[in-house]
């Protein structure tokens, strides 16, 4: 099993919810975020004051999918979260990490692994 963790644009929710759902992907946790990478923030006005937002606000996307579907998940999620066409895309369109899982429990029913997906 693979946890997919993501950092995406707001905006991006539903597309990215969708493509995940069409794979058959039956579950994903979201928490909204902030934070910085090449984007590095921007100046804003705000009551004819200016001032910087250092913290830019995305989505944190987390889902364990089986190993086998996990690259499709990745090029889900990476390429409707993309802004624009491939290379092409904006500063802040997110990134992606992999991680391997061990374990999987359902509370529930204790089902284990594969079954609690």
């Amino acid at each position: 099993m693979k946890m997919i963790i993501a950092a995406i644009k707001p905006f991006k929710l539903d597309e990215v919810r969708e493509a995940l759902t069409g794979l058959g992907v039956s579950g994903l946790m979201v928490t909204e975020i902030k934070g910085f990478g090449a984007q590095a923030g921007h100046t804003e006005i705000y009551r004819g004051a200016e001032y910087e937002v250092n913290f830019v606000p995305k989505l944190k996307l987390e889902l364990v999918v089986p190993a086998d579907q996990a690259d499709q998940a990745i090029s889900a999620i990476s390429e409707t979260a993309r802004t624009g066409k491939l290379g092409e895309g904006r500063i802040g369109d997110g990134k992606i990490f992999v991680l391997d899982v061990e374990q999987a429990v359902r509370v529930r029913t204790g089902e284990t692994n594969l079954e609690a997906l």
